[in-house]
């Protein structure tokens, strides 16, 4: 079974950096400004039109693909949105297991993961 026609939300990419101001001040270079309204000491969302990159220092090891359901390119909540519950399990009907499950039982923020067969992992991380 595929999963086509599958809205898995606003797409970044989360990089694993060892030197968060030395990181941003590259990623400066190369255009990006910081995204407005998110901060926190180990993390810093950037732009460059609509190109988005999360810097996180010692939060996760590797780099990311990441889908946020129920955000719009702008990190804006959506009125309608698949919920990351329901895309997990249309994930598993696809024959996809997660690597890491969102609780089914459960409402609201919510992520999992799963891994393509190269080893990338996509985070599919709801906040809303």
């Amino acid at each position: 079974m595929t999963t086509t026609n599958l809205p898995l939300g606003n797409f970044s990419v989360s990089l694993s950096v060892a030197d968060l101001a030395a990181s941003r001040a590259f990623y400066e270079r190369l255009g990006f400004e910081q995204f407005p309204g998110v901060t926190a000491d180990n993390m810093v969302i950037l732009r460059n039109g609509s190109a988005t990159i999360g810097l996180f220092q010692g939060m996760f090891e590797g780099n990311l693909l990441t889908f946020n359901p129920g955000w719009d390119e702008n990190g804006a909540p959506l009125e309608e949105f698949l919920d990351v519950r329901e895309i997990q399990g249309r994930l598993r009907a696809a024959g996809i297991q997660p690597t890491l499950e969102a609780d089914e039982s459960g409402t609201g923020p919510a992520a999992l993961m799963v891994t393509d067969p190269d080893g990338n992992v996509i985070l599919i991380d709801q906040h809303v």
